[in-house]
């Protein structure tokens, strides 16, 4: 997760979030999200951290896109882990 950490530094300034690596780190492990939670619908995000989050989707920018996916995917990554010991 070390590359991704360059990467998650930008979008978490732009979240208005801590984005040393050491708050990334914790933000994503206090923030785990159930498997049928979508990114955008998660409760700790205000409304203009949504909106971001939602017009970076929509426009389908690359950059942007591929750097939210991470985050989505460390999000649920407990998630992920539980449904496969199902």
């Amino acid at each position: 997760m070390t590359g991704t950490f360059a990467h998650m530094t930008t979008l978490f300034e732009q979240l208005g979030l801590d984005s040393s690596n050491e708050a990334i780190a914790t933000f994503i492990g206090n923030h785990q999200l159930k498997a049928d939670m979508s990114l955008i619908d998660a409760p700790f995000w205000n409304e203009s951290q949504q909106q971001f989050l939602q017009k970076k989707i929509k426009t389908d920018d690359a950059t942007w896109t591929i750097i939210i996916d991470q985050l989505n995917e460390a999000l649920h990554e407990e998630a992920v882990a539980r449904s496969q010991q199902m």
